[in-house]
């Protein structure tokens, strides 16, 4: 499995990493109609990416947990990588 700091832009990704922070929950308005968005970041021992989580996963995950990404989607936005569910992704909270 990569470590954090190997992802690369457009590309599927499976990582492993503890969430250290959550931004607040913004209101947003997608071509999919209004939702909830809000930033994780997500980081292991080679380093830090945002998680963009969406609708109920806004709530569903805390600072502290340590969640394993599978085929997560790997974008750049605004010169920084990030990294989202897209379509096939899942978030599993590790124990």
């Amino acid at each position: 499995m990569a470590g954090i700091a190997s992802l690369q832009a457009n590309q599927n990704a499976t990582i492993e990493g503890t969430i250290s922070a959550i931004s607040a929950v913004r209101d947003v308005t997608t071509s999919r109609g209004p939702s909830q968005v809000a930033d994780a970041t997500v980081q292991d021992e080679t380093g830090t990416i945002t998680l963009t989580l969406w609708g109920e996963d806004t709530k569903r995950y805390s600072v502290g947990q340590k969640i394993r990404i599978t085929d997560g989607w790997v974008k750049d936005f605004r010169g920084k990588l990030q990294i989202s569910m897209g379509r096939t992704g899942k978030i599993t909270v590790q124990s």
